[in-house]
This record gives structure tokens, sequence and C-alpha cells, in this order.
């Protein structure tokens, strides 16, 4: 077992939920809320990403503007936001995509909170898995004989170690969300 291995699969874990808590909206504009918008365009699918479709900047914080590298796919684009469900109107104005970002409500700002607290609980599981799975090879390691059982205490405490830092950060990012979507 290898504590790198450990520690990345970690990770990965923490910026699955890092993108996750971008999508949520806390009432001022975000690229990260649309950039991952599935576009039919070019006889394909992408997503809206910057490098893909699009540029998109926060004009103020109330306000997305989205201007299309290519002024023929504009439609496509707008459709896309459309049927994309995020809650939010695209309006074409000329040649770019304004999107108007709504003051969010008291009740809507205490369901994203708990929207927030949804994704990660979901995130605290999978680095539980991970621990799971890492504990699971060290006594497998154990039982073919080739770690002693002190190295076997050492693993584990370690891999415990990196559990906890990792849940630590998961709580800190759910807290600066929390802290966002609690600003008026």
């Amino acid at each position: 077992m290898n504590l790198d291995t450990v520690k990345e699969n970690m990770q990965k874990v923490v910026d699955v939920i890092k993108v996750d808590l971008g999508t949520v909206r806390t009432g001022r504009a975000s690229p990260a809320l649309v950039e991952n918008v599935v576009i039919h365009a070019y006889s394909g699918t992408q997503s809206l990403k910057v490098v893909e479709l699009a540029q998109i900047t926060a004009q103020d914080s109330q306000t997305i503007v989205i201007t299309p590298y290519d002024n023929s796919i504009i439609g496509e684009i707008h459709k896309g936001l459309m049927e994309g469900n995020i809650g939010l109107t695209p309006i074409i104005d000329g040649q770019i995509i304004r999107i108007s970002i709504p003051a969010l409500t008291e009740e809507r700002r205490q369901q994203l909170v708990t929207l927030v607290s949804q994704k990660l609980e979901g995130g605290k599981v999978q680095i539980r898995q991970v621990r799971h799975e890492a504990m699971a090879e060290v006594k497998k390691q154990l039982n073919d004989k080739t770690i002693s059982e002190d190295d076997m205490f050492r693993l584990e405490k370690d891999v415990q170690k990196l559990t906890d830092e990792t849940i630590a950060e998961l709580d800190l990012l759910g807290k600066k969300k929390e802290e966002e979507l609690m600003v008026i």
C-alpha cells in the first residue's frame, strides 16, 4: 500500500467536490455556473468552457457575459443554456449572451446550504471509502507477511491522519461556500 496513492485518491474526491460546489449558485455571477453546460455545435457536443466555445466573464456581481469565439453558434449556445436547467435565463445581446443573476431569497439560501451539506457528506463518504480500501490493503499485506504488525499500525495511523486532514479540507470548503450563500 502506498500512502501517496491514498492521498492522490482522496485529493481527486476533493477536486470533484470543488467543481460540484462551484455549480451551486450563490446569487453572485460566476463563470463556474455555466462553464460545464453541454452545447450541441459543430456536429457534436462540447462544454461551454472558456477553451472550447466561448469566453465567460462576470461583468459585475449580478451579470455573466458569454462571448462566443464563433458568432455563428450563438444560437446553439443560447439553446444549450436554456436546456441546461441551470435556473437562469440567457439573453442574446448582439454578439454576446448576457445572464442576469437574481438575488436569492432567504428560503432559497437555506435550500442551497442544505444542498451544499449533502454534497459535502457525499464527498466524506467517498473519502471514507478510500480509507476503507487502504485499510483493507494494509491488513492484506499483514496477512501476506509483507509487513510487520508495527508497520500495520503505523500505516493505519497515517491513513487515518490523511483521512482526517482531507475531511477537514472538505469542511473548510463547505464553510466558505455557506458563507458565500448567506452574504446578501
